[in-house]
């Protein structure tokens, strides 16, 4: 699986990001709309076929996205967890080539546009040239814009529609929805296939408990964005990027039910191996590598003890035989 490490997303924080087609105005762009959710091997593909394309004739290559996810605006699901923050969709989506991203402000009254007016307001403000879509998309009021529908548009106001096929991984179509089922039943090893790198979350280390430094065993305690997934409960093996640096980390996702059984919001926790440095109030990001057991609860403090000492050793030789298989 080609894996991009990235310690922080320093090397984006100057790239143009946009909230609105009103705030942008190009000549002759190649465009793609879509929420993009996790960037994962599927959007990689159609990325390249835009950036590509585009770049070809000398074009700009631009992403329409949206924020917040439609299912929330649509759906009222409230309880809907996205793969990639917003900040998080915005790197992923320069480091495929792309020269602009347009992150819509989407809203009931945004929905409520036709596809008619939609692209009508799009190629005014980009010049458009080529549209890249996927196979399922369906814009505007109704979802009336699909494939067929945005070509007869093309056709009246000068731009061309390519549809990109569905990718497949092993047979069954990569999707953001398949991967958040993935990650939500522990099944760690495909989820990171579709993505096409190691699943994270990232976050300020707050204070917890102290319970795991009374147990020579300190852990970071990570206050990670509430509307970001966070995968099944169980013990990982991760690596914890912090300060630029990259450190092997046993991490847990649980409520520690052996200590408080009546816990019902899970905590992520990480351990840095050969790590000693104060952590408190800086960034750390976790990239999930592998699941190394469920979580349980122990009879004793003992036998806690014990197991944790096991899930380090697995952890550490885990990652590094990630690292030489890389």
């Amino acid at each position: 699986m080609p894996l991009q490490e990235r310690s922080t997303s320093a090397l984006f924080l100057n790239m143009p990001e946009f909230f609105s087609l009103d705030q942008i105005e190009l000549h002759a762009a190649w465009l793609t709309i879509g929420i993009f959710d996790g960037v994962h091997l599927g959007h990689r593909k159609l990325l390249t076929q835009l950036v590509d394309g585009a770049h070809a004739v000398h074009s700009p290559a631009v992403v329409l996205t949206f924020s917040p996810h439609p299912a929330v605006v649509l759906g009222g699901d409230k309880d809907f967890r996205s793969l990639s923050t917003a900040s998080e969709r915005l790197e992923l989506l320069y480091s495929a080539g792309v020269d602009a991203v347009i992150q819509q402000t989407f809203n009931s009254a945004f929905a409520a546009q036709s596809a008619a007016d939609f692209m009508h307001h799009a190629s005014r403000r980009l010049g458009l040239q080529h549209l890249v879509i996927g196979h399922d998309t369906a814009l505007g009021r109704g979802r009336q814009g699909d494939a067929n529908r945005l070509s007869e548009l093309g056709a009246e106001l000068g731009y061309s529609v390519e549809v990109v096929p569905p990718l497949l991984l092993d047979g069954e179509l990569i999707s953001s929805s398949r991967i958040r089922q993935f990650l939500q039943e522990g099944t760690l090893p495909q989820a990171n296939s579709m993505l096409g790198r190691w699943y994270s979350l990232s976050g300020t280390v707050v204070h917890g408990d102290g319970r795991g430094r009374h147990i020579n065993v300190p852990t970071a305690n990570i206050a990670y964005p509430q509307d970001k997934l966070v995968p099944a409960r169980g013990i990982y093996a991760t690596w914890a990027w912090v300060d630029g640096q990259r450190f092997p980390a046993a991490t847990n996702i649980g409520t520690n039910p052996t200590f408080t059984p009546e816990k019902q919001v899970a905590t992520l926790e990480a351990h840095l191996l050969d790590f000693h440095a104060d952590l408190y109030g800086k960034q750390l990001r976790l990239e999930f590598v592998s699941c190394l057991r469920d979580e349980m609860k122990f009879s004793s403090v003992e036998s806690l003890l014990a197991q944790i000492h096991a899930d380090i050793i697995l952890t550490r030789q885990v990652l590094q035989d990630t690292f030489a298989s890389a």
